[in-house]
């Protein structure tokens, strides 16, 4: 359920957590015909001795409670029979704890024997191993085998067939993304390497941002620029990073001249375009674009 072993706090940050998109779950059919939706006594049920987790954040509880009691729980846990009536939570202790505070006397819960779980585990792998999944397919196959299964980042990239934790991790991250963005990624209309750049981006700004992407089939790299570009006003600014007056015709510039051309803007409406060059061959190169 966490990111462990040598992963600091901001890093772990940086990954969704414990809410799967059904939509893009390549075992979601499977899920239904092997699990039992069931409206369960929370008094009946008791967290697994053996959960990886064994430290709560207390605030983050609190922040779900409040969720919770405003939305209502968004995705049952999972749990497996323990005997005498009672089970065992397979996945989902924080919803748990949070609707215990919340005075909730039933929970939703997916209802999974043993031997289920362990073939759901084994279908979600074997649908990684094949070759037509789409990456935000794949990442919430991955969530799915975090949140569902228990597996540390380390263990999925070892089932997988030995992608690192950062492979792992930053595929996961796409599913940070806006919904727009992943059905183009679902659709392939859109890369994983032309999405990643995205993710460091507001919602707002995507939104505005994707239809030209896909219509002018910005490359990885362009978008990387442009999003360093929005990065570099957002620090030099105490308003939040928005599209500036310049950023459009800057972006312009920067794909004419294939360099990180940027505009200093300064008083009065004046100002300074900035256009870098590597060594003497590509300044002779930019001198001739500019002729």
């Amino acid at each position: 359920m966490s990111v462990k072993r040598g992963l600091g706090r901001g890093f772990e940050s940086l990954i969704p957590t414990e809410v799967i998109d059904e939509s893009f779950d390549p075992t979601a059919e499977q899920d239904e015909r092997m699990s039992e939706l069931r409206h369960i006594p929370l008094s009946l049920i008791e967290p697994d001795a053996d959960q990886p987790r064994t430290v709560f954040d207390a605030d983050a509880i609190q922040e779900l409670a409040t969720s919770i009691e405003e939305h209502g729980l968004l995705q049952p846990i999972v749990v497996v029979p323990h005997g005498s009536g009672t089970f065992s939570i397979v996945a989902g202790e924080r919803r748990f704890r949070a609707a215990k505070i919340v005075g909730l006397k039933t929970i939703p819960a997916l209802v999974r024997t043993l031997s289920a779980q362990h073939k759901l585990e084994l279908s979600l792998i074997e649908n990684l191993q094949r070759s037509d999944l789409s990456a935000i397919e794949t990442a919430t196959a991955y969530l799915k085998l975090r949140d569902q299964f228990n597996l540390s980042l380390e263990e999925i990239g070892h089932r997988v067939g030995g992608k690192s934790v950062a492979a792992v991790s930053n595929t996961m991250r796409l599913l940070r993304l806006p919904q727009s963005v992943r059905q183009a990624i679902l659709d392939g209309k859109l890369t994983e390497g032309r999405a990643r750049p995205l993710i460091s981006l507001d919602e707002a700004i995507i939104d505005e941002l994707l239809p030209r992407i896909l219509a002018e089939e910005w490359s990885a790299r362009t978008i990387e620029q442009y999003a360093a570009r929005l990065k570099r006003v957002h620090e030099h600014s105490s308003k939040p990073a928005q599209p500036t007056r310049y950023v459009a015709q800057t972006e312009q510039l920067a794909k004419r001249f294939a360099t990180d051309v940027s505009v200093r803007a300064g008083t009065k409406g004046a100002g300074k375009i900035i256009i870098p060059f590597k060594n003497s061959a590509d300044f002779e190169r930019i001198t001739k674009l500019l002729q």
